[in-house]
Order: structure tokens, then C-alpha cells, then sequence
């Protein structure tokens, strides 16, 4: 179905010199495109709606957590309002406004049953709920479910695509849309990594904490002289898929000066996650997290060449000519 420009917020110091420029219109934003349902607000912003228990229709196959559903034809008339049915609930966290969720689901057509969507077939999905990056029916019936919840959504118009509908999809803009939605995961500012310890040996490296408590993992940086090469390790090893240079990722992170130790950046200190393509950052990320799997911690010793060189962006607190160190917690690819 239609994929949709979404705008996600780039710390801009990870972003190439070219996205750096004091002109650039990207230094503070990047596009990235969602295969979830997904349309634009109103100028009067999102519609909202109450929410009722239904009707939605038989889930008639494929009904435990995380298998592929079978749904069956709306058989009466749907609701005009937004309806929400917890048809299993999670023993994980709520979802509040502003998490990103991963979720698997499939979405079809109350009136003929056609399936126009699903991420079954290709794998799980991320994004931000609750913030207008979804459909609005999307957003206002996720917030406050739980992980591990199965929910099904069935979705009027006005909360969906609005009466011009999504051609592409085949949703005219009369149809109402029914979803069931596996919440799966869900990440926010007091999110960490999961994977296996690694052991850190090499007394030449800096040594990160191994911490999973969603707290800025601490990092020691050795006296001596910085590697002159990239260097990329795993800190915690997770079990994700291997990330493509294509990727946008999702991530913690915390970056120090190899010289001085001294902290210029981190997604902690902003109680916010990082969400950008990993094609428009800095040499360094690109080069060390591309091969890297998701759900991992890494360290990233970055040389000059490979961060800002001679020319650091203003008021960073990074010196020029500076060797650099970074732990990524890599969340999730969206």
C-alpha cells in the first residue's frame, strides 16, 4: 500500500558534513518512508473519536499471539465510531503517547474481507504511536494497550484515510478498515539493549558499562594514544536481524572524546530515543554499525577521518582533529 514520508528527528551532529551546513534544510530532520497504514491529518488536526467495544469481525483462523489471522466479512454495519477489542491481553508495559511499538498485523476491508496490508509476510514493524506518524485510528486505539496484547481495530473513514480513501490500496473512502495488531515490543527513553555480555578485553579500548537498566551506560576511556583505525565492537551481542546500510535505525547512544573523556552528546541526557537513516550520518556509524545486529550494544572508536576532522560543528564541544568514542544500543530498525 501507499508508503508515507515521515519525518523523524536526526540529532544533528551525526549527520554527514553535507548535513551539517548551516543552510541545509535536512540537518535537523530526515525523510524515511513507513509501510504502516498511514495518512495525513486534518488542518485542524487528527480527528478524534470515542471508542467502542465494536462490533469487529470473527478472528476465524490464526488466532493465538503472533500467528497470521484470518478475518472474517463485516456482517452488520459498523460503527461510525472507532472500535476496539482486546482479543488478547499482554502481561507487558502499557503504551503511552510518544513509544515506538513493534508490531505485526494485517489490515483489511470491513465490507469484502480484502486484505490490502500485512507485515506478517515481511517481517515486523516500528514506529512512534500517539504522535500522527499512523493513521489516527492507529493512534488513538493503541495508547494504553500492552505488550503482548493482540487488538483488533475497526477503523471509520474519518480515522483512516478520510474520504479520499488510499487507491493504491484499494480502500475507497467509505470503507471502514479492520486490523488486528500484535504489540510486540515496545521502546522508549528507558530503553537498553538485551543481547549477551561480550567480553572486553583489549586494555588498549575504551571499556563500556554492560547495564540494561535504560540508564547512559558508562564508558572508560584508556590513557594512550587512539586507534588510527575504525574500530566497532560489540558490548552486548543481540540476536536481531543484521543491519543494512539502507536501515533507519532506532537507538541510544552517548558520545565522549577519546582525549579528554568528556561527554558532547547522548540520547540519555535528552530523555529521548534517536531515530534516523543510517545513510546520513557520520562515515563512522555508517561504516560501524552496518553488519551489526539488532538488539545489540556496540562501541564505536571513531578517527578523525571518520567524524568531523578539522572542522566539528560549532559549540559541539568537539575539538578539531578529535578521535571519538560512542556506545549505540541499536533498538530496533524501522
Amino acid at each position: 500500500m501507499r508508503r508515507r514520508s515521515v519525518l523523524l528527528a536526526v540529532p544533528a551532529l551525526m549527520l554527514t558534513a553535507a548535513g551539517c551546513g548551516s543552510d541545509s534544510k535536512t540537518s535537523d530532520s530526515a525523510a524515511s518512508s513507513s509501510s504502516t497504514p498511514s495518512g495525513t491529518a486534518s488542518a485542524s488536526g487528527t480527528p478524534t473519536s470515542k471508542i467502542v467495544s465494536g462490533p469487529v469481525p470473527a478472528v476465524t483462523a490464526g488466532t493465538a499471539f503472533n500467528q497470521k489471522p484470518t478475518i472474517a466479512k463485516g456482517s452488520v454495519t459498523p460503527s461510525t465510531d472507532l472500535a476496539v477489542k482486546t482479543l488478547i491481553t499482554g502481561d507487558g508495559p502499557t503504551i503511552a503517547s510518544g513509544d515506538y511499538i513493534q508490531v505485526n498485523y494485517l489490515g483489511q476491508v470491513w465490507s469484502t474481507a480484502k486484505v490490502f496490508d500485512t507485515s506478517f509476510d515481511k517481517g515486523p514493524y516500528t514506529n512512534v504511536i500517539g504522535q500522527g506518524k499512523v493513521i489516527p485510528g492507529w493512534d488513538q486505539g493503541l495508547v494504553g494497550q500492552k505488550v503482548k496484547s493482540r487488538v483488533e481495530l475497526a477503523i471509520p473513514p474519518a480515522l483512516g484515510y478520510g474520504s479520499s480513501g488510499n487507491s493504491s490500496a484499494g480502500i475507497k473512502g467509505t470503507d471502514t478498515l479492520v486490523f488486528v495488531v500484535d504489540v510486540l515490543q515496545r521502546f522508549n527513553a528507558a530503553s537498553s539493549a538485551t543481547g549477551s555480555v561480550v567480553a572486553q578485553n583489549d586494555a588498549s579500548l575504551p571499556k563500556v558499562g554492560t547495564n540494561t537498566d535504560g540508564k547512559a551506560p558508562s564508558i572508560t576511556v584508556p590513557k594512550g594514544t587512539a586507534p588510527t583505525k575504525l574500530v566497532s565492537n560489540y558490548v552486548l551481542e543481540g540476536d536481531g536481524a543484521v543491519v543494512k546500510s539502507t536501515d533507519t535505525l532506532l537507538l541510544q547512544y552517548k558520545g565522549v572524546v577519546w582525549s579528554t573523556g568528556k561527554e558532547f552528546d547522548a540520547t540519555y541526557t535528552q530523555g529521548a530515543l534517536a531515530a534516523f537513516p543510517l545513510a546520513q550520518l557520520i562515515q563512522g556509524w555508517q561504516q560501524g554499525l552496518a553488519g551489526k545486529k539488532v538488539g545489540s550494544r556496540v562501541m564505536l572508536v571513531l578517527p578523525p577521518s571518520l567524524a568531523y576532522g578539522t572542522t566539528p560543528p560549532s559549540n559541539s564541544g568537539i575539538p578539531s582533529n578529535a578521535s571519538l568514542v560512542f556506545t549505540l544500543d541499536i533498538l530496533a530498525t524501522l
